[in-house]
């Protein structure tokens, strides 16, 4: 039976252990940490606006490490279900859809094999939201999709922030594209393999090899070339996919 709350008000520790679950005892511990937090805030013990706890505080409430917390948390922002205020908090965006908490405890559930088959889905659909962008973006769109390749290009030291970088780079490409339904399902496939893009980030020439497909897909878009704009996501998305074939199969090897 979940707790119930006023909107404002600070969960004891005792209240937030009983309310999240308590201590988490699988190998999963991400998978398990985000639909913990799902089921968290569709419950009465959160409102919508309201500024969760912090990542200290989940992660002991949950006995897991503060990564799984951050990299659950980050999923979550991507998916448009918490915005995550530097400096201020997380704050839950409003209440989720019941279909959403299935979509997504699905999704970090499915393992490595089903994994490799999101990937190759997304691949297929960023070719073709890449040849959509390079046939509709206006000129507001592309400066959009500059300006995440110059935030890519500032910080391949920075693999956290690359790879944020990285994904509103991809958000914005499928904005140009004019699809929202497809916007919202590549959003939804980034965000349930975003743990193991950043795994796979594992090198400066990684990042640098990533950042120059990125701009290769950014000209062809400029430009107004679908066919050379799908092309050069298609180069890109099968050198991610070998990235991410590689972290998963390190993986399945511990």
């Amino acid at each position: 039976m979940p707790m119930q709350k006023q909107t404002g008000t600070t969960p004891t520790p005792a209240e937030l252990t009983a309310a999240l679950g308590g201590s988490i005892e699988t190998a999963s511990a991400v998978s398990e940490v985000t639909r913990r937090l799902m089921g968290y805030f569709t419950s009465d013990a959160v409102n919508p606006g309201d500024r969760l706890p912090p990542e200290r505080q989940l992660a002991q409430s949950m006995g897991v490490g503060r990564s799984a917390v951050r990299e659950a948390i980050a999923a979550l922002e991507v998916l448009g279900v918490v915005t995550v205020r530097p400096g201020s908090g997380t704050y839950l965006r409003g209440k989720a859809s019941e279909l959403l908490p299935q979509t997504l405890s699905w999704g970090m559930l499915i393992g490595a094999p089903k994994t490799r088959e999101l990937i190759a889905v997304r691949h297929g659909l960023e070719v073709h939201a890449a040849r959509l962008a390079a046939r509709s973006a206006t000129p507001e769109a592309v400066t959009a999709i500059s300006e995440h390749l110059q935030a890519m290009e500032s910080s391949t030291g920075d693999y956290e922030a690359f790879v944020a970088a990285d994904m509103r780079f991809h958000q914005a490409v499928a904005a140009a594209a004019g699809s929202v339904l497809l916007g919202e399902i590549l959003q939804a496939a980034r965000s349930l393999i975003r743990v193991w893009v950043e795994r796979a980030l594992s090198d400066p020439g990684q990042a640098r090899l990533a950042l120059s497909e990125h701009r290769a897909v950014f000209e062809a878009i400029r430009d107004c070339e679908p066919d050379r704009a799908a092309a050069a996501m298609n180069t890109h998305m099968d050198s991610a996919a070998e990235r991410l074939s590689a972290s998963l199969e390190q993986t399945e090897r511990q």
